[in-house]
């Protein structure tokens, strides 16, 4: 019975932790959006700041290799940058 006790209160420690970090989760997510609706609102383009987060993110060869893909695929296709 102890052992069950146990278990419950560390299954219950774990939920608690879940629970919280996803108020912080919240939270964060709110403070992007209010930073990308000031950035909005100051005339930038969002969807491309988001993309360079995105990119910002990746490896520098990474980067240069989808890059580099983008650019064969936007030729074959007859849109070249």
């Amino acid at each position: 019975m102890a052992k069950s006790g146990f278990a419950k209160e560390h299954l219950k420690s774990f939920i608690e932790r879940v629970e919280r970090l996803e108020e912080e989760k919240a939270a964060l997510t709110a403070d992007i959006r209010e930073v990308y609706a000031e950035a909005k609102g100051q005339g930038f383009d969002t969807k491309i700041m988001r993309q360079v987060v995105r990119l910002r993110k990746l490896e520098n060869a990474d980067r240069q290799e989808q890059e580099a893909i983008l650019d064969l695929y936007m030729s074959a296709l007859g849109m070249r940058r």
